[in-house]
């Protein structure tokens, strides 16, 4: 039990070490050339893939995107969920 609730300590750990990086990856807009510096094409490769799986969702307003806001709420959803879902298997094996 303890090995569980380890393990989801590390993935809700590594989910918000994520989100951060999304966050930075995100700010890099404000910056003239920002995405093309090193750290810019490093957070691009990390954060691409995952970003472009909301490019078809409608979360852009004018010149707002907020696609990456999108992306960290569902990642952030689907460690809750999976968490409420560890805990609810647990509970009915141990019980």
């Amino acid at each position: 039990m303890y090995i569980i609730a380890l393990l989801l300590h590390l993935i809700e750990r590594a989910a918000y070490f994520y989100s951060i990086i999304l966050m930075v990856y995100a700010l890099l807009s404000w910056f003239p050339g920002g995405y093309q510096s090193g750290l810019g094409r490093f957070l691009a490769k990390i954060c691409e893939p995952y970003i472009s799986l909301f490019d078809r969702l409608p979360l852009r307003i004018g010149p707002l995107d907020f696609t990456i806001l999108g992306a960290i709420l569902i990642l952030n959803l689907a460690v809750q969920g999976l968490a409420q879902i560890v805990i609810w298997i647990t509970i009915h094996i141990v019980y």
